[in-house]
């Protein structure tokens, strides 16, 4: 067996992330600045505070366009660098386990993410990348997806506890 010393090496994270990167794309397209005095108000009023609900936004928004369950999410934080960048994480720090995640969902609930969710859209809009004819507002949708991601969620804990029972 070959011995193998250990290297030191010093990355940025922002280096390992390629300039064409559609999550550079998301950052130069949406001015986040002007949603976060909305998630800031949650936050004032929280007695945890972890991780930061902009940043947990942050999380939340790859999570609804990626179409990720929190199970998905939680993996894709742990293993995707250009996530972590995204969402403001280090690219050793610890990120959010699936259950905070849903927590977060919760705290700012689905009538404000809808409300987030319609400016960030309404950006795009102004800046020529979306016409509407016509416009529908329908926020079960995302109801609707919460659900099912907390409803696949738990069938996936269940299996998993059976497996460990079967051993």
């Amino acid at each position: 067996m070959s011995f193998q010393p250990k290297q030191l090496e010093y990355i940025c994270l922002e280096d390992l992330i390629p300039q064409n990167h559609i999550y550079r794309e998301f950052q130069s397209l949406w001015d986040l600045a002007t949603i976060r005095p909305e998630l800031e108000k949650i936050e004032q009023n929280s007695d945890h505070k972890g991780y930061g609900v902009f940043r947990m936004f942050l999380c939340l928004l790859l999570q609804f366009v990626e179409d990720l369950s929190d199970r998905e999410l939680e993996k894709f934080l742990t293993e995707n660098n250009a996530t972590k960048w995204f969402c403001q994480f280090d690219l050793t720090a610890k990120t959010p386990d699936h259950s905070t995640i849903c927590r977060t969902r919760d705290k700012i609930g689905t009538s404000r993410l809808s409300k987030i969710f319609n400016q960030l859209r309404d950006q795009l809009k102004q800046q020529g990348f979306i016409s509407e004819v016509f416009t529908f507002i329908d926020a079960t949708h995302l109801i609707s997806k919460a659900t099912l991601w907390k409803e696949r969620d738990e069938a996936i804990e269940k299996k998993i506890k059976a497996e460990r029972l079967m051993k």
